[in-house]
């Protein structure tokens, strides 16, 4: 990587952070991922070598730290790459203010990542629920979120587990439903959100999902417009 040249801290910080696909691995390793298959889910479209090559240089430059047990390997930020989460609070909030959701925005695979990591913990049922997913701008993918403590998981197979629930939907209504932008109760009664299952699970659901700490600042956008 070619540097800046220059001693300014913004130069220098660049050099590190402006790369592709940094800063969303960064947000990823804020946001609870530990090992390789968790960070590349949550960032669909990167390659593994890219992956590996881009976390070789965090941990290089001591911003997260690999740890092995035996087969196993999982990473974690360290102080200094912990330092950078107001850094990316700062720019969601920058992005969710000024700049437009276009149809390129909206990779299903990372839309409902992001709805996993939205799961209220305190609100799920005990054990595990499994919702199945079926989203109409995709008709042929199909995923499993299985919602349990402590950590909800996404699949793109089927887990063997008996569906407690499907939700038919599209990526940008799951959007509009972080943001804000529309409540459970109207894109189920416009028909955004199809609900299938037991009636008592179709009424929890709408509880079980946060909204995006990025909300206020999409509606301070909208309300300035």
């Amino acid at each position: 990587m070619r540097g800046y040249g220059q001693f300014c801290p913004i130069a220098r910080s660049s050099e590190l952070l402006a790369e592709r696909w940094t800063p969303i691995i960064v947000r990823n390793l804020l946001n609870g991922c530990r090992t390789f298959n968790e960070i590349r889910q949550g960032a669909p479209g990167i390659s593994t070598a890219l992956l590996a090559q881009r976390l070789d240089v965090l941990e290089r430059h001591g911003v997260l730290r690999r740890t092995a047990d035996g087969r196993a390997v999982t990473y974690q930020l360290t102080d200094m790459g912990q330092a950078l989460r107001p850094v990316l609070d700062v720019m969601g909030q920058w992005g969710a203010r000024w700049l437009e959701i276009e149809p390129g925005h909206l990779e299903p695979a990372y839309v409902l990542w992001a709805t996993m990591k939205l799961v209220d913990l305190d609100r799920i049922p005990d054990g595990t629920t499994v919702v199945r997913f079926e989203l109409r701008d995709r008709p042929a993918e199909q995923h499993w979120m299985l919602l349990r403590r402590p950590q909800p998981e996404l699949c793109s197979r089927s887990s063997g587990y008996a569906e407690d629930l499907v939700c038919r939907t599209d990526a940008l209504t799951l959007v509009d439903l972080h943001l804000k932008q529309l409540t459970y109760a109207r894109a189920i009664r416009t028909g955004r959100v199809e609900l299938i299952g037991p009636p008592r699970l179709c009424n929890q659901f709408p509880g079980w999902f946060r909204s995006s700490p990025f909300a206020p600042f999409v509606a301070s956008a909208v309300q300035a417009r």
